[in-house]
Parts: C-alpha cells; sequence; structure tokens
C-alpha cells in the first residue's frame, strides 16, 4: 500500500484528489488544508509520497519541499499547481522535488506522474520537454564574431526575460519567481547591458531577434 500525503490549502482540491486517487486501490490518501501540520503528520505515519501545492498562504510548496527534505531526504515530493507550468518551469527543475503536476491533469496523468516519481523517474508534457534547455544561451552578433566576443544570459536572466515577454510587471515577476523586487530590477540593468539596450521593450525584441527568449 502506498501512504500518499496531499497539502493543498484549498479543502474540495484536497478532497476531488484524495477520491481520485484511491480508486486505485494500492494507495491510502490523507489530505491536510494547513502547512504548519505537515511535519506533524510526517512524524505520526510513514508517507510514500506527498503531494504538495505550489502557492500557499504562509509558505509556498517550493520553501515547504525544502523544509521537509532536510528531515526527510528519501521522501518523494511532488508540487501539484494550478498554475501554468511553462512560467514555472524553470524554477520548479531547479527545486529540490522528484517532480511535478497539473491540477488540469487527468486521474491517469496524476496517478502516473507518482508512480514514476516512486521509481525516480519524471513525466513532463512534450511541450515542456522542448523547453529543456542549458543554463547558459550564448550568442554572437555576426559584428562581434569575427573578434571572439559575444554575450550570454543566465538562467535567471533568461527567466526573468520570459515573463517580461509575458507581459508581467517587475513586482509580478518578483512574486513569480520568488526574487525581491530589487534584484528583478538589479538583473534586467545587467540584461540591459549585456543587450546593449535601454528599455524593456528593447531588451525583449532583440533577446527574441536572438531567439533568447520565445515570442509569446
Amino acid at each position: 500500500m502506498m501512504n500518499v500525503l496531499i497539502v493543498d490549502d484549498h479543502p474540495a482540491v484536497g478532497a476531488g484528489t484524495k477520491s481520485m486517487l484511491e480508486q486505485e486501490g494500492d494507495m491510502k490518501v490523507d489530505v491536510t488544508h494547513e502547512n504548519q501540520k505537515v511535519e506533524p503528520l510526517l512524524k505520526e505515519k510513514d508517507y510514500d509520497m506527498v503531494l504538495l501545492d505550489l502557492y500557499m498562504p504562509g509558505i509556498n510548496g517550493i520553501e515547504l519541499a525544502k523544509k521537509i527534505r532536510k528531515s526527510y531526504p528519501d521522501l518523494k515530493l511532488l508540487i501539484y499547481t494550478g498554475f501554468d507550468l511553462n512560467t514555472h518551469f524553470n524554477m520548479l527543475v531547479e527545486a529540490d522535488i522528484n517532480g511535478f503536476v497539473s491540477k488540469t491533469a487527468t486521474s491517469e496523468q496524476l496517478v502516473t506522474a507518482i508512480r514514476c516519481a516512486c521509481r525516480d523517474e519524471v513525466v513532463i508534457p512534450i511541450h515542456l520537454f522542448k523547453q529543456l534547455r542549458r543554463s547558459e544561451a550564448s550568442v554572437s552578433t555576426p559584428s562581434n564574431a569575427e573578434e571572439g566576443n559575444g554575450f550570454s544570459l543566465n538562467e535567471k536572466e533568461q527567466s526573468i526575460l520570459q515573463e517580461v515577454a509575458s507581459g508581467y510587471t517587475n513586482r509580478e515577476i518578483a512574486q513569480t519567481l520568488h526574487m525581491s523586487q530589487r534584484s528583478v530590477e538589479y538583473t534586467l540593468t545587467g540584461i540591459f547591458n549585456k543587450l546593449n539596450v535601454r528599455s524593456r521593450t528593447e531588451a525583449l525584441f532583440k533577446a527574441q531577434e536572438l531567439g533568447l527568449v520565445s515570442k509569446s
């Protein structure tokens, strides 16, 4: 029997997911709507899998996963989110979790994600698989290629530019990527310098032209 704990502050989501999973017959599911109750529950029972909502009051799912990981390094952790996975993909890949699944997934997709995570495998949609990339995206322009010079955008810079492409403000980007607004602004300034531009619009246009971010 596989013991699963669902952590979600929406009671209807927790109840629905519990009902869906227990139809499998070999899954026993508990639900908590309060993240402060997670650690006491983990001490009371041996769980094989924990599904964590990405955004909850007090602490988000990724931070809670990091906290859990310190005491339970072998516990399987899945982020279960209703937010657009495209927007959060890079952040989720870098987190110390075993996978992630959308709340819009079918019961078959959810069960598959859980069973694969227990085998140390990860299942992701093909459109997200295509989004996988190196942590550094380097581009040499024709004018400076002959001189052997170029510039590169690191993962954080690419993530911020992609949020800009989605039309988010600096404050919204900071909330989405779990950064301070000052850090977002500082990083954008660095991007402007690298791309030799003076505004978000110019930076976005040039980055799209060079293929550093996808066009919306």
